[in-house]
Order: C-alpha cells, then structure tokens, then sequence
C-alpha cells in the first residue's frame, strides 16, 4: 500500500473530507490504548449527535467528527492520566502516525511543481473551499503573484472546543499544522511560510502567510 495516503507527492491531491477524515482517526485510534479505545468512539458518537446544529455544511460535518473524537479520547483518558498527560497522549496520537507522511509528500509535491509557491496556494484556496467551508471565516489579506495572506477569523475547531468545554485541546489542532509546514524549504521551494499565532493558543487570528522569497 502506498505511504502517500493523501496523494501529495504527484501533486494530485483533491481534498476529500471524507476520505481524509477517515484515514486521520483511524491512525489516531490505533495510536491510543486499545483497551480504551472502544470507549472513544463510543463516546464520540454521543458526542456528534449532541452537537449536530454546528453542522452548517458537509466540510463541518467532517471537522466536527474530527475535533469530538480528540475530545472523546481526552475524556476517557482523562481519569487515569490526568489532565497533562492526556493532553500529551491526545497529541502524539493526533500528530505523530502521519506526521512523515504529510511531510515528505508536501515536500515531494512542491519539488516537482513548476511553480511551488503557486501550487501551494492554489493547495490552500481549495482546502479553504471543500475541507473548511463555511464554519470557518477566511479573510485574503493580499493575494497576488508574490504573496498569499490568509487570516482565519473563525475557527470551528476552536468553536467545537469551546463549546464542549476543552480549549486546552486547541493547541493540539494548531500543531498538526507542522506535518505540512515542515515540508516547505524556502531555499528549496522559493517561498517561505509564516504563522505567528493562532486563535486556538490565544491569537486574535491564524495569519497563514506565504511569501516569495
């Protein structure tokens, strides 16, 4: 089987909530205690049933699924580790099963493209159509052939966190980021990538700024 789940490296990838989804949990749950993960998805699914009216379209349906699962493995890790420690196992889980995969195909992507700055916006404005949609607001600072300044204003993560009463988990949804930002070499790929802050760690705003460099 391939190790390029997402189809990143032949820059091919066509955002597919659904499928990707699917394929983030399933590396998250079999990175957990297997004697509890059951429990998680059990309480997951109560969970998404408790907080169907934030689904405004098919992207929120997905996200929500995603961001309830990390708080449904939190809940239950919670008792027997303790806050700290089930903030770290929810974090590793999340972030570490496809962190080399995201990254390498990120960086194989952009090696092969003609443009790498270009195909890494024209990435992000599909991602901010499908993956995203309408629960999140974006706002295109500059968008131009030297850069591209994308603040997001709203945050359904940080909306679905908040409202089940777990903003100590945001900080993990900012750090999956680093999967893909890892494989951008500005020496390499021409353009470089700043993110100062994030709403989810306390920012009035995530600045995802890219820029020729």
């Amino acid at each position: 089987m391939s190790t390029d789940q997402f189809g990143l490296a032949e820059g091919d990838y066509v955002p597919d909530p659904d499928r990707d989804t699917t394929l983030l949990l399933d590396a998250f749950y079999a990175a957990l205690p297997g004697d509890l993960t059951g429990a998680m998805r059990v309480r997951q699914a109560e969970l998404e049933a408790a907080n169907q009216a934030m689904v405004v379209d098919e992207a929120a349906r997905h996200n929500l699924r995603m961001t309830l699962a990390l708080v449904a493995a939190y809940e239950t890790l919670l008792p027997r580790l303790g806050a700290d420690a089930a903030v770290a196992a929810v974090r590793a889980a999340f972030i570490e099963p496809l962190g080399d995969t995201m990254k390498e195909g990120t960086r194989a992507m952009l090696d092969h493209a003609p443009d790498a700055f270009r195909a890494m916006v024209e990435m992000s404005k599909s991602r901010e159509e499908h993956a995203f949609g309408a629960a999140f607001v974006f706002d295109r600072a500059v968008d131009d052939e030297q850069r591209y300044h994308l603040d997001v204003h709203r945050c359904f993560y940080n909306d679905v966190m908040v409202a089940n009463g777990t903003p100590e988990l945001m900080p993990v949804m900012c750090a999956f980021d680093a999967n893909w930002i890892e494989g951008i070499d500005p020496d390499r790929h021409g353009f470089r990538f700043e993110r100062t802050t994030t709403i989810g760690t306390g920012g009035t705003h995530c600045p995802f700024h890219f820029s020729r460099a």
